[in-house]
């Protein structure tokens, strides 16, 4: 089983060593006989500004390592497309995303993949709002993510908590179906996902047969270190209007 993790990265020059350095020392995720997961990382740089795209030749020198560049920056979704169409190339099995921040703990990817490794979900989608560790940071942050998640939830018919949430993971055929499709260049990716797997319908993988049926989606509770924006954060208060837009047009018009 081969383990895709898919990194975008923009203008982390201090926290991608970092975020390497505890994925490395974080054990492979183990598969229902207690074997480990093998794990290669793809690193897509956004169109860094502060030197992050230096540290990235080092990287590329190792075999479980892959990295992409692009010459501007066009936004999260765009870089988590390009790294999901290279894990497919790959092979990968699985893949989970784990963004470069610091703020999702890599040690919590293993839970995040259970569910698939063990064959019982089709994607997994993380929450920090389900009994883990988080940083207590800002309340109106809270209040427009548990609105947005509540409007996506009643146009895809799914019971989510955390449409936000960075960690998601999903299965090779999965993926294949939906990359394609993905247009969102920017923090717009985390509500189109959400679409797109509320509407996609499979065969079961061991009987491409039968009808086709809503896929497997289970939530996983996950551990958050938020940033300040003194420190770093990214994400404002118009990717909130944002997401609005891209949650009605990605379930109801593409």
């Amino acid at each position: 089983m081969l383990v895709g993790v898919v990194i975008p990265v923009y203008n982390e020059r201090v926290l991608l060593p970092r975020l390497l350095e505890r994925l490395d020392a974080t054990p492979r995720p183990l598969m229902p006989d207690g074997s480990p997961a093998t794990r290669h990382i793809f690193l897509v740089d956004d169109g860094s500004t502060d030197g992050t795209v230096d540290l990235l030749p080092d990287y590329d020198q190792r075999e479980d390592v892959t990295c992409l560049y692009t010459d501007k920056n066009r936004g999260k979704g765009s870089a988590l497309r390009r790294g999901f169409a290279a894990a497919l190339d790959k092979g990968c099995d699985a893949v989970i995303v784990q963004d470069a921040d610091l703020e999702y703990n890599p040690a919590d990817q293993a839970t995040a993949l259970a569910p698939i490794l063990d064959g019982q979900a089709d994607a997994v989608i993380g929450t920090r709002f389900l009994g883990e560790s988080h940083r207590v940071l800002y309340y109106w942050h809270s209040v427009v993510n548990k609105g947005i998640t509540a409007l996506s939830n009643m146009l895809s018919n799914l019971n989510l908590t955390d449409i936000e949430c960075g960690t998601k993971a999903f299965t090779h055929r999965v993926l294949a179906e939906i990359t394609p499709k993905l247009r969102e260049d920017r923090f717009g990716i985390e509500p189109e996902l959400i679409a797109r797997l509320a509407r996609l319908r499979l065969p079961p993988a061991d009987a491409a047969d039968q009808p086709a049926r809503p896929i497997r989606i289970f939530e996983v509770p996950i551990s958050y270190a938020g940033r300040t924006y003194e420190e770093g954060k990214k994400i404002g208060w118009r990717d909130g209007l944002e997401a609005v837009r891209c949650i009605v047009h990605h379930n109801f018009l593409a």
